[in-house]
């Protein structure tokens, strides 16, 4: 794994290299007629068509080769990472570099980061692909491009290094960490013998004037983490919207958003590109207040733009550019107020990048050292670690998707499987246990004998065991029968002998995630369930299987491949399935019955289940429709009800 890092890692170097360059030799061919985003004796007309045109090279680039290449790439990876054992495609490489190479290049407001990061991981992935590597070792090349491209594009190594496995990984792994160092540390060397070894932004000399100025930079930390809520539901919206209502073509969707971009340009043309210079211009606090303040709002637009529209880049820039105008407009607000004990507009800047990007992307730990890196000012690091710490929790309270996550949330992928305990705190005892009514139970009187007819008669594993007035006495298992009929001592021996008296109990109205850990502690496969009012009153059994079924329900929404439907069919009399056996129904190998509710009660499906009235089965369904589905359910003997309105 370490030799294999070092290729990807050497690869990815080269490829961050000629991506920067790339850009550059696009941006010369769209805006020949001057240096920077508003070049002199470029005319208003051109400054629109740009973006236009550009847009239009970036759709047919993605729609025809690579739909995964538009947007800005670190979902896409962290899909391929959680689904597919971090395996992707190898054109993304080429087609990735292509269009964020000319959507950069002709003014797309977007990073370079989130590109890189895909190739990167791409070339990764493509080396683990090409060895028939494991899932696990493919993934951990996949971190490893990661890594490489943001310390080579960036010339930030251990921020390269944090960021694979804070935000793609999720996770701080031993097992993981030397192969991405080592690609972190060689994609960094390449990086600067091609680019120089200079930080990515020059600033002056801060330091922390007065301790109160940290009250000031805690109002920067909430300021931070309201304005990155606004930018990841805003490039939610805008990629929302374009995909579920703009109806034009897929590869048309991008000239529309170059479109806005130009107009926007026209107005504020520090939103076109990358926009490090606005940022560099910022930290030296030489932009008016009143300029920041609306590029603000005008780069969120422009970002949400280029990026909801199917265009190719990062939000890693845009983060901080966002971060540059809003801790520079406070900072100039403070200093204008009290200029002996704050420090200048352009220390507040620097922060307010950090923090609102740890706010965005949910990567604190990232954030305070990829700016440490970046500026190489130690004297900055206390307020910066003051607001991250501020900004980070408070945006996960006000949104929790980062805005990574939240579209993958909206794929159905969820990223946080921690919190699949938690949603076992909505679910009850009593809606999952099965109920007194319908348990088998037996006496403290019967015979072994009898016990062991029964327990070969019904398949059942445990009874619960009551007296006459239907007390609760104690559980049989099968394995407390085994253990006397072991002794040869069975004569004269009943149910008060051989079973467990000594039980662990549960009440209806507690939690899964409250009682879950009992199976383990006392290693049973089921727990009686008495009344809160009377403990010894049984009103149900909760067994291990039950748990795992209401479990499943829980993990509905999540990972299932993209594609695949899932669909809700209720049954009901009359229909021409009831009565039958799933077996029977002779369903295509690509609709999967992922369980059926009866009543209160969730069933794993089974060849020979019989399907009833009233059954809910919830199936997934790759690439099929409602329409499809209802024709095994619904469409025969006459009893056609219309197809997707039997669906829910």
């Amino acid at each position: 794994m370490i030799a294999l890092a070092v290729v990807v890692g050497v690869t990815t170097g080269f490829g961050a290299v000629g991506f920067r360059k790339l850009i550059g030799l696009f941006h010369t061919a769209f805006y020949s007629e001057g240096v920077g985003l508003f070049p002199e004796g470029f005319t208003w007309l051109g400054l629109i068509l740009a973006p236009m045109v550009g847009g239009l090279l970036v759709g047919l680039l993605v729609y025809r080769f690579a739909r995964e290449a538009k947007g800005h790439g670190v979902p896409e990876v962290m899909e391929a990472m959680t689904l597919r054992g971090g395996r992707i495609r190898p054109v993304v490489v080429l087609v990735k570099t292509l269009a964020s190479s000319i959507c950069l290049g002709s003014g797309g407001s977007a990073g370079r980061e989130g590109p890189i990061v895909q190739i990167g991981s791409a070339l990764g992935s493509s080396v683990g692909q090409f060895l028939r590597l494991t899932d696990r070792r493919v993934r951990n090349l996949v971190m490893c491009g990661a890594a490489a491209g943001i310390a080579a594009t960036f010339n930030t190594p251990i921020a390269g290094v944090f960021f694979a496995l804070e935000v793609i990984a999720g996770e701080f792994s031993l097992r993981s960490f030397s192969p991405v160092v080592v690609a972190s540390v060689l994609a960094t060397i390449v990086g600067t013998h091609y680019l120089g070894d200079e930080p990515a932004f020059r600033v002056p000399e801060y330091a922390l004037v007065h301790s109160w100025e940290l009250v000031l930079y805690l109002v920067l930390g909430v300021a931070c983490a309201l304005v990155a809520t606004g930018f990841i539901r805003t490039l939610h919206f805008s990629e929302t919207f374009f995909e579920q209502r703009v109806c034009v073509p897929e590869y048309l969707k991008p000239v529309l958003g170059g479109l806005g971009i130009g107009v926007g340009g026209l107005l504020l043309p520090q939103i076109l590109g990358v926009g490090y210079g606005t940022i560099d211009v910022a930290l030296w606090g030489q932009i008016p207040l009143a300029i920041m303040v609306a590029l603000i709002v005008a780069k969120i637009l422009a970002t949400s733009l280029t990026l909801g529209s199917g265009g190719s880049g990062g939000v890693f820039a845009p983060s901080l550019f966002i971060g540059a105008m809003l801790g520079g407009s406070i900072g100039t607000v403070a200093h204008d107020l009290w200029p002996t004990w704050t420090g200048p507009p352009g220390a507040y800047a620097l922060v307010g990048m950090g923090a609102l990007f740890a706010a965005t992307g949910r990567a604190p730990i990232t954030a305070i050292i990829i700016l440490f890196e970046m500026t190489r000012d130690y004297n900055i690091m206390l307020p910066l670690m003051f607001a991250v710490a501020v900004a980070t929790p408070l945006a996960g309270w006000l949104s929790r998707e980062s805005i990574y996550s939240i579209k993958l949330k909206a794929r159905g992928i969820d990223l946080h499987p921690k919190d699949q305990n938690e949603r076992l705190a909505g679910i009850s005892v009593g809606e999952a246990m099965k109920p007194a009514e319908r348990l088998t139970t037996v006496s403290p009187e019967m015979s072994v004998e009898v016990l062991a007819g029964l327990f070969s008669e019904t398949f059942h594993h445990g009874f619960a065991v009551v007296d006459d007035h239907s007390r609760l006495v104690g559980v049989v298992t099968l394995n407390d029968l085994e253990t006397v009929i072991r002794t040869k001592q069975t004569t004269g021996k009943t149910v008060r002998d051989v079973c467990t008296t000594n039980l662990v109990t549960v009440f209806p109205d507690e939690t899964l995630e409250d009682v879950l850990p009992c199976f383990s502690v006392v290693d049973v496969g089921r727990i009686p369930v008495v009344a809160r009012a009377d403990p010894k009153r049984l009103v149900g059994m909760l067994r291990w299987s039950d748990t795992v079924r209401s479990y499943s329900q829980v993990l509905l929404d999540l990972e299932y491949e993209p594609g695949t439907t899932l669909i809700r069919c209720d049954i009901h009399a009359g229909d021409p399935v009831v009565g039958r056996t799933l077996r029977d129904l002779a369903l295509p190998q690509e609709y999967v019955i992922h369980y059926i509710q009866r009543d209160k009660h969730l069933l794993v499906p089974r060849g020979r289940t019989v399907v009833e009235a009233g059954d809910r089965l919830v199936i997934l369904a790759s690439g099929a429709t409602d329409e499809d589905v209802s024709r095994y359910f619904y469409s025969s003997n006459g009893n056609d009800r219309g197809g997707p309105e039997g669906l829910r």
